[in-house]
């Protein structure tokens, strides 16, 4: 990290950023992860240490909020809630290049707090900015935390800043030691993951490895997906921002998670359009189709139409122009001609397409309690109550999109989150509704992916195969 000193104006500038973030997220109208990325792509040319550093100060006091409020309680003399915005920011910024950033030294933490509370127009309360800051720096070594024995639930709520509810949730659901691996898991900064596109051949995939490598961004083989016909995954170290790594605007490979590529590869797509090419007398001239209801912002309806290619043509579909335009983004960048995007309301029938698709992917809407390593604030936005909402549209999707599946054809059923009221719960209910019946995914995985699930099912749970906490159901439509 670039050493911070009074004559460079940068690191004021960053924070200034920062604090411009922190008060538009919590106006609650946006995801805080969203507004960063629009302000990175803003001011992408600033320096990559300055980005680096607006990053982890945006990202660190939104998902270390809960704490940061609880830190404070014990130095303040005003409770956190009742303080003005701008000053409640400005104190999180503050405590947490103080408890968290050992390249900022706590006078300057505490110095730059103040000037942005004076440039801000509130010169009358930087006094109290100053004293707050400076007695955290002076009593953080004897911060009193709750209790584990006693509180255990309230000590990992603080510990790894979680509403209680979701840590007593998961505690019931997977057990203490569990539970607070995936809280451990969370907080982890994660290295950003890539799938090489199916066009390369092997000569381009060496070059872009190396083209990586020499750009300090190490890629690493994904563990979940060896080389053995599935497609290439890394994950990349150092890797602030997509646009300018060697291949993105090329189109070389796809930004994505690996619990997201899950979905296509346990459905047999590959399968199915590998038998479609070494057969094509058997196929015809039809071509299969794929219907992905729910697809913003496309990472795996591009998957898919990759794997098709000739074989096929996927069709995604969203809920609004806003979101199928990131669809078409990715699909061009990508150079898939065979992906069409399309607005619709996946809860509303469309009956031109009754029993046409070979695969139905139903990434449906959800908590995203298993991507809060990546969109910190989530966690602030759901409830006990949220979780039954979500839970309804979520069957109200599948009640109507089953009917597009052909019989013999495929539905697959996913959520990015661990939660079991839209996950197992769901997926039960599915199946005792509808003419489907389990189908075994279609790709190997480790056995802690299948534990304690039922035939079909799928789990992943954070810091268990390093990737985001994911649920995949997979389902047959019988003849």
């Amino acid at each position: 990290m670039k050493k911070y000193s009074e004559k460079n104006g940068s690191r004021m500038d960053m924070r200034a950023l920062a604090l411009d973030l922190l008060l538009e997220a919590e106006r609650g109208t946006e995801y805080e992860s969203r507004i960063l990325k629009d302000m990175l792509e803003k001011y992408d040319y600033l320096d990559g240490r300055d980005k680096a550093f607006f990053k982890r100060l945006s990202d660190g006091v939104t998902e270390r909020r809960l704490q940061l409020d609880y830190v404070l309680e014990q130095f303040s003399s005003v409770p956190v809630r009742k303080m003005k915005p701008l000053i409640r920011c400005i104190l999180r910024m503050g405590a947490y290049q103080i408890l968290f950033m050992d390249g900022v030294p706590d006078s300057a933490a505490c110095n730059e707090a103040v000037k942005l509370a004076k440039k801000r127009r509130f010169g009358q309360l930087s006094g109290f900015v100053n004293g707050v800051l400076r007695s955290l720096c002076a009593g953080k070594d004897s911060i009193r935390w709750p209790d584990r024995e006693r509180e255990p639930f309230r000590f990992l709520s603080v510990r790894y800043s979680m509403p209680e509810w979701i840590v007593r949730k998961w505690s019931e659901e997977y057990g203490e030691s569990r539970t607070e691996a995936m809280l451990a898991a969370l907080l982890e900064k994660r290295p950003l993951t890539i799938r090489l596109a199916e066009r390369l051949d092997g000569k381009a995939r060496v070059s872009l490895l190396e083209q990586l490598k020499q750009g300090g961004f190490a890629p690493k083989p994904h563990p979940l997906f060896p080389e053995n016909g599935q497609p290439s995954v890394y994950t990349l170290s150092s890797a602030e921002g997509v646009a300018g790594l060697p291949g993105f605007s090329e189109g070389a490979f796809a930004v994505q998670d690996a619990a997201s590529m899950l979905p296509v590869e346990c459905s047999g797509l590959r399968r199915l359009a590998e038998s479609s090419e070494e057969n094509p007398a058997e196929s015809g001239e039809r071509r299969l189709f794929v219907l992905d209801v729910c697809a913003a912002p496309g990472g795996k309806a591009c998957q898919a139409a990759e794997l098709l290619g000739d074989a096929g043509v996927v069709l995604a579909r969203d809920l609004t122009e806003g979101k199928t335009a990131y669809i078409r983004e990715n699909a061009e960048r990508l150079r898939l001609s065979n992906l069409h995007a399309q607005v619709w309301d996946a809860s509303v029938p469309d009956e031109s397409l009754s029993e046409k698709a070979d695969l139905v992917i139903a990434d449906l809407p959800c908590s995203g309690l298993g991507v809060m390593g990546r969109k910190a604030d989530i966690r602030y936005r759901v409830s006990p109550e949220s979780l039954a909402e979500v839970a309804g549209l979520q069957k109200k999707i599948l009640g109507t999109v089953w009917n597009y599946v052909k019989p013999g054809g495929v539905l697959i059923y996913s959520t990015c989150t661990v939660s079991r009221e839209e996950n197992e719960d769901t997926a039960e209910w599915f199946r005792q509704n509808f003419p489907f019946e389990p189908l075994p995914p279609a790709m190997s995985l480790p056995a802690v992916c299948r534990e304690g699930e039922k035939e079909g099912c799928v789990r992943l749970l954070p810091g268990e195969n390093g990737t985001d906490g994911f649920f995949i159901a997979c389902f047959r439509r019988k003849e």
